[in-house]
């Protein structure tokens, strides 16, 4: 079963972006990708590098004409389709959130980021909620898939709770560049690091779309990936802009936990200190 995920940069345009992200969608699926995976934020520069008011005229609600067009999209090329967005809850409430629709069109449901960052040139508390609808996972047509957000791929417990409910696949749309407070440094081995290890751990697939570009004072570095359940990266990109596609056997899922037992030996007896914020 072959996935695809799409690494783009954004221009000032938003419906130039949902253009050009309509056209790689359309690519992939010609490819032979049956899920296919946008990045965070898909259809906008990245906005949270300043916090301005004016920034929250990016949100748009679930039934907008460009989200409508992504589901409309799913349906007649008959693939699973996550399509993340700055979604307006009700005005005042926004949320940084993915939809997931399936290869028939129909809307599964959606994730809301849980986790927020807030650091130079990060300023996301400013414009999301955190997210209030747990960790979902969706049966899509082609499998059981789970949907991260951005900074929630650095925490190993969102990629458990995930595999814990029978996720063979975590996507992570991904909005990640430079750092300003030290702006020689690339984060991006640390991330596919990380990112790949919650596979190795959890035996899944992890799917990373990330940006490129420079937008303003960020550059992003793209480096998606697409790993196994070894953490074995199947594809990876560079700087430029790709689709990346990876034929995933979910029998690996089976392979990898029949020989590491992670999920048998957690002794989650002990691990009541994990609800605590410091134990010092």
């Amino acid at each position: 079963m072959k996935i695809a995920i799409i690494q783009v940069a954004c221009g000032p345009d938003i419906l130039a972006n949902e253009e050009k992200h309509q056209l790689k969608v359309r690519e992939a699926a010609a490819a032979g990708a049956k899920i296919i995976c946008l990045q965070e934020l898909y259809n906008a520069q990245y906005f949270p590098q300043y916090v301005k008011v004016d920034s929250y005229k990016f949100a748009q609600k679930i039934d907008s004409p460009g989200v409508q067009a992504m589901a409309a999209l799913a349906k007649e090329l008959g693939v699973v389709l996550i399509v993340p967005i700055y979604e307006e809850a009700m005005p005042g409430v926004y949320f940084n959130t993915a939809l997931v629709y399936d290869a028939d069109g129909t809307y599964l449901g959606k994730y809301r980021k849980n986790h927020i960052p807030d650091g130079p040139q990060y300023l996301e508390k400013y414009y999301f909620t955190p997210g209030d609808l747990g960790y979902p996972v969706f049966d899509t047509q082609f499998g059981r898939i789970a949907v991260g957000i951005c900074w929630d791929e650095w925490f190993p417990e969102v990629a458990r709770l995930f595999a814990l409910q029978g996720a063979n696949i975590i996507f992570y749309p991904s909005a990640i560049g430079t750092e300003p407070d030290r702006p020689e440094y690339s984060s991006h081995k640390a991330w596919q690091t990380v990112i790949s290890s919650h596979g190795i751990t959890n035996g899944v697939f992890i799917a990373a779309p990330n940006r490129v570009g420079t937008e303003d004072d960020m550059t992003f570095y793209g480096h998606s990936f697409i790993s196994d359940p070894f953490g074995e990266f199947l594809a990876e990109a560079g700087t430029e802009e790709a689709i990346l596609y990876a034929d995933c056997d979910l029998d690996k899922v089976r392979e990898a936990r029949e020989l590491l037992h992670f999920l048998r030996d957690r002794r989650v007896d002990t691990y009541a200190g994990l609800l605590q914020k410091v134990l010092v």
